[in-house]
């Protein structure tokens, strides 16, 4: 062979590889929408075709015989990774080519392209790093080994033993990114599932701490005002005058509730339980000052008292109650003691809801419960600090 057949020759070894290893490289990155759909699962087919160069130079039946069992291999191989949906299915297409390859080397050298196929399909066949690895190395092993022992051209196995290295190198980082991708869209879509499920619990928290201490506090004063009807109608009416009043403010902060409620503040709700308990008969005793606290913690702190107060005047039985919010320099403490029948056995609804308050801010909520009730809720001082 003069220098220029030689150099043709290589030339066109050359071109047949790089060709092969571009469309293998673009195989499988993504899935089939993103890559077109059925349009790409063909496209890349084109890069076989210099499969057919070898029988194309030797021109004998053999050669052409050889290379349609063999390309019909590859192509049930290749199909059956691309539309296969079970990894076992897949792993075995993989298999079969690199099997394809190994053996229909010997008899073509632009087979070699098969090895490539293999290193760029391999990353997306298994999650497992390793194996994509392990895959990609054997391919050019492989490549290598069988290119020198049969005595081909470098340019058969050296340029494919590189492409195998550099596509296999380049489809692992971005099956990686790919499944990560999925990864993080799976983790949104959960974060997104537990948002709707906490503010699904926050409403109802809200609507059972809102409704049960407005409707007590209703059915307090209606059986008030009826008892005064004809002792003291004039104090009936105001009676009746202040439930419509409360009626009216919870109708609006049932709406509130839904939309994202924010209490008043914390002196204002301990100003509307002073108003509950006197109206229970329960005297009411405020220790110190309340201290400067951030919007969120006076927030579950004014709904913690709201929810205290109602279970009082629903089934303490008290004359007495002590309200008192603590600085600690750690932490800020609540306290809601009284002198009824206590006896808690287990924890409904509404210490449950302000028990979950308590935690959404780092808190914590004991109850002691024997000669009365005292609860004590702590909460970090991080969380109640006033910006």
């Amino acid at each position: 062979m003069s220098g220029a057949e030689g150099r043709i020759a290589r030339d066109a070894d050359g071109a047949r590889v790089g060709a092969a290893a571009q469309g293998a490289e673009l195989l499988l990155l993504g899935d089939r929408k993103k890559r077109g759909g059925h349009f790409f699962d063909y496209i890349w087919l084109i890069y076989s075709l210099f499969f057919v160069i070898d029988p194309v130079e030797r021109h004998s039946r053999v050669a052409w015989t050889e290379f349609a069992i063999a390309y019909a291999i590859f192509l049930g191989c290749y199909f059956g990774m691309v539309f296969s949906r079970t990894q076992r299915w897949k792993l075995g297409c993989l298999a079969g080519l690199a099997v394809l390859g190994v053996v229909y080397f010997r008899f073509n050298a632009g087979a070699a392209g098969m090895f490539i196929y293999v290193a760029a399909l391999a990353p997306f066949v298994a999650e497992s790093i390793g194996f994509g690895i392990g895959a990609i190395v054997a391919s050019t092993l492989f490549c290598v080994g069988e290119g020198v022992y049969l005595r081909y051209s470098m340019w058969d196995w050296g340029i494919c033993a590189a492409f195998c290295v550099t596509i296999g190198a380049a489809n692992m980082v971005a099956s990686q990114r790919m499944r990560a991708g999925r990864k993080l869209g799976m983790a949104y879509e959960e974060i997104a599932h537990l948002s709707r499920v906490a503010e699904r619990e926050r409403i109802a928290r809200d609507l059972h701490d809102v409704l049960g201490h407005t409707l007590s506090v209703v059915v307090l004063k209606s059986e008030l005002a009826g008892k005064l009807m004809e002792r003291d109608p004039e104090r009936a009416r105001r009676e009746i005058g202040e439930v419509e009043q409360i009626a009216r403010k919870a109708l609006s902060e049932v709406r509130e509730a839904i939309t994202g409620y924010r209490a008043d503040g914390l002196a204002a709700e301990i100003a509307r339980a002073r108003k509950t308990l006197e109206a229970a008969g329960v005297t009411l005793e405020l220790a110190d000052p309340l201290p400067e606290m951030a919007p969120a913690a006076e927030t579950v702190l004014s709904l913690i008292v709201r929810e205290a107060v109602t279970n009082i005047v629903r089934h303490a039985q008290a004359g007495h109650c002590r309200l008192a919010v603590e600085n600690r320099g750690e932490e800020t403490a609540l306290i809601v003691e009284d002198d009824g029948r206590g006896g808690i056995q287990e924890e409904g609804n509404g210490l449950r809801g302000m028990r979950e308050r308590a935690e959404s801010l780092g808190g914590r909520l004991r109850v002691e419960s024997g000669a009365g009730t005292r609860l004590l809720v702590e909460i970090p001082a991080q969380a109640a600090a006033h910006p």
